[in-house]
């Protein structure tokens, strides 16, 4: 596999390498995703739940190669990476909240948000296994992110009324010999420093530390409305670069959510993100199973088989004939056994998309000669099975083959 080619919080409209985007640091599928006695689902694939051959990198190269709709994966696959994005973001608030925040501020209704509905901030920024869980936790944190981009408009709203220098202009107003300072300035603590302003994503235009922006933080919500525009330019608008074909209803209320309501919130992509995951599991993901889980070469490798078999009959049948024709001792015909092996194996290879002797070995090919090892249990013990069955079926024409014309009396011509 070659690298990686983007890393996570950023849609990627680069798929020039062979290495998918998204697939950077894969985990291990849970004990019970390994024992179990099925066909993995398209979710767990998505989840990264799966191994090879039915993961989701040979998912990625099967929509890319065979099924040529790999824009729908992407789209997917970017909307889920918007997601974890904005739980991110949501988790760094809760953790200044945690660390910065005096207890009395702790009391606000902001702060008691962030620390009631995320949870623990050790908790993994990836979607989680139960999809109502996440569809649940995915509302929450669409709601707030609605209810702060509200709330900083009405701060940036009330900041016009006062002074054209927010930040700089409060620090000023404190100065010796200045009656007030002016609204939203902050209060200050026993030591000297400034506490958090009600706003947790002010902009740090004059160098000023607040939460979003100071080094402990890598998403701040300029990152969120950023990649929410990516996906709508890369994927929805109209003559975009990887335009995807979507319901006119669903792609008139994202254009709607994210260029008029400014909104960046995970709901806005739902209804398209379901639509294509259906499209998905319908269309696309049966034919994935059955090349992946009932055989293991590719198209061209297919082709190739069918080639190379058709040319060995062929001198195969040439030869035998000169043989019979010739009336050549049977020592001699033994020579035919190489051509019709070939041209069997090759045939039955193509007719049962499977190449017997490299499943029984354990591998799968993922692109034309390049094989990865088969290491879903139940997809090995099917191929195993299906890899058994086209052995014996090859041995079995290839030796009826090879005994009739050996063994046919000759008559020379």
């Amino acid at each position: 596999m070659a690298t990686a080619v983007t890393g996570r919080g950023q849609p990627a409209n680069n798929r020039t390498s062979l290495q998918p985007p998204h697939m950077d640091s894969p985990s291990p599928p849970p004990d019970a995703d390994r024992n179990r006695n099925r066909l993995p689902t398209l979710n767990e694939v998505l989840q990264r739940r799966t191994m090879a051959p039915v993961d989701l990198f040979s998912y990625y190269i099967y929509m890319r190669d065979q099924q040529r709709s790999v824009d729908y994966l992407d789209f997917w696959l970017d909307v889920t990476q918007h997601m974890s994005l904005c739980r991110h973001y949501v988790r760094e608030l809760r953790r200044s909240v945690l660390v910065e925040t005096p207890e009395l501020e702790k009391g606000s209704k902001r702060s008691s948000m962030i620390l009631d509905q995320f949870g623990d901030p050790t908790d993994p920024a990836g979607p989680s296994q139960n999809k109502e869980d996440d569809r649940s936790r995915d509302q929450h944190l669409s709601a707030y992110l609605r209810q702060e981009r509200l709330e900083q408009q009405e701060t940036q709203g009330n900041n016009q009324e006062y002074s054209p220098h927010s930040s700089l202009g409060s620090e000023q107003s404190g100065a010796p010999g200045s009656g007030e300072r002016a609204p939203g300035s902050g209060d200050r603590a026993p030591n000297g420093e400034r506490l958090p302003r009600a706003s947790f994503m002010s902009n740090n235009r004059n160098g000023l530390t607040t939460d979003s922006n100071s080094p402990a933080h890598t998403v701040a919500r300029a990152d969120l409305r950023a990649s929410a525009e990516k996906i709508l330019y890369t994927y929805l608008l109209p003559g975009s670069e990887r335009e995807i074909i979507l319901p006119q209803g669903i792609l008139n209320d994202i254009i709607v959510s994210i260029e008029e309501e400014g909104r960046d919130d995970p709901e806005v992509f739902d209804a398209a993100k379901d639509y294509t995951f259906q499209a998905m599991e319908r269309d696309a993901f049966p034919g994935f199973l059955r090349s992946k889980a009932l055989g293991n070469l590719v198209p061209p490798s297919i082709f190739a088989r069918m080639i190379i078999g058709l040319l060995a009959m062929f001198g195969g049948f040439w030869a035998a004939f000169v043989c019979i024709f010739l009336d050549l001792p049977k020592h001699t015909r033994c020579w035919l056994i190489l051509p019709f092996t070939i041209g069997v194996y090759c045939l039955t290879s193509r007719q049962y998309a499977i190449d017997p002797i490299l499943a029984l070995l354990g591998f799968s090919e993922y692109t034309f000669m390049n094989w990865s090892r088969i290491k879903e249990p139940y997809v090995r013990r099917l191929l195993t099975t299906r890899a058994t069955m086209v052995l014996a079926c090859t041995i079995l024409i290839g030796v009826a083959v090879i005994v009739l014309f050996i063994f046919v009396p000759g008559k020379r011509l």
